[in-house]
């Protein structure tokens, strides 16, 4: 699967595709393509050991204080 980004040229909208991946999939200018196109919800992964990290951290008391007073301004 290729992500990429909507841009606007002209009137129209397009999505390109990267060379590596027309030359995988053995496709040329001017070739007939289907396109499945759906919005794509992009969020970031935590390493492990950062996801640890903050887990600890998060459990602590006073970081759990701090974050209320931080909540309430």
């Amino acid at each position: 699967m290729v992500t990429a980004t909507v841009r606007r040229v002209g009137n129209s909208l397009v999505v390109t595709l990267p060379k590596d991946e027309a030359e995988r999939v053995g496709v040329a200018e001017g070739d007939l393509v289907s396109v499945e196109v759906r919005r794509l919800e992009v969020r970031p992964v935590l390493p492990d050991d950062v996801a640890g990290a903050l887990r600890e951290e998060l459990a602590r008391p006073d970081t759990r204080e701090a974050l209320r007073l931080l909540a309430d301004r």
